[in-house]
């Protein structure tokens, strides 16, 4: 059974140590499909991962943790900070429920999103939720992203 629930990591240190490894694994593919690992996520230590001011959603398959998302908000926004899955599973709609689920607490704000811009999975993810492209940047030299924007329309 597969179910999405709010989780604090900063309040759970053993839920932040599985999340931290999921988070890594995650990121590793990433790294893999843009050619780069110089994504700040896939170097962050557990206390980064515990003092992050983030929201968080966890995926689990029965009780098990599989993946998050975490993101900030204010009035006008919200800014997905990051979407992790664990390889294992990836391509079986965890991601897709995770991103949904921050959509439907956005309401009418838009929400923001970045991703490696050779990263093509989570780039054609983000547009079967309705995200657009808005601009490919250069974050450090060479390594190049983009930042995608979904537009609620109630």
């Amino acid at each position: 059974m597969h179910h999405i629930k709010a989780i604090r990591p900063s309040e759970d240190e053993d839920l932040a140590e599985g999340l931290l490894a999921i988070q890594r694994a995650a990121y590793r593919v990433e790294a893999s499909l843009i050619g780069d690992d110089r994504i700040p996520a896939l170097h962050e230590d557990v206390t980064d991962l515990r003092t992050a001011p983030l929201n968080w959603l966890g995926a689990y398959t029965s009780d098990r943790l599989t993946g998050a998302v975490a993101w900030t908000e204010n009035a006008d926004e919200v800014a997905i900070d990051r979407l992790i899955v664990h390889p294992a599973i990836h391509r079986r709609g965890f991601g897709r429920l995770l991103v949904q689920a921050v959509l439907d607490r956005a309401g009418e704000r838009r929400t923001l999103v970045s991703t490696g811009q050779a990263n093509l999975p989570a780039r054609m993810l983000y547009r079967r939720l309705g995200f657009k492209d808005l601009v490919d940047a250069e974050v450090a030299p060479g390594l190049w992203v983009t930042h995608l924007v979904h537009l609620q329309q109630l």
